[in-house]
């Protein structure tokens, strides 16, 4: 059987602001910004590690997306993140323009 995190980096993948817009307007969305590994945070909260997503809530690595992203990610539909459904959530991941993945 495969582990969790094996799991969920199968259903990683990459989407367009355009295909996030209907999970955002159900608030579903939430924001892992790029000093997490989306992977950790889709294993923690898929194990309901609640001290570790409370932590990077405190510390704002992890949240619902701001107004003022919303606005620049409405203005370019084609804006491009790494997404990881973890229900009822969709964890997304700006990806850097011209960065290699490691």
């Amino acid at each position: 059987m495969q582990d969790l995190r094996e799991q969920l980096a199968e259903a990683l993948d990459e989407a367009t602001w355009e295909w996030l817009i209907p999970h955002a307007k159900r608030d579903v969305v939430v924001v892992v910004t790029p000093e997490l590994d989306l992977l950790d945070v889709g294993v923690a909260l898929a194990n309901d590690d609640v001290s570790s997503v409370e932590h990077w809530i405190s510390e704002q690595l992890v949240h619902k997306p701001f107004s003022e992203e919303l606005n620049i990610w409405n203005t370019d539909k084609t804006k491009r993140f790494q997404a990881l459904i973890v229900q009822p959530y969709v964890l997304v991941q700006e990806t850097s323009q011209g960065k290699v993945a490691a």
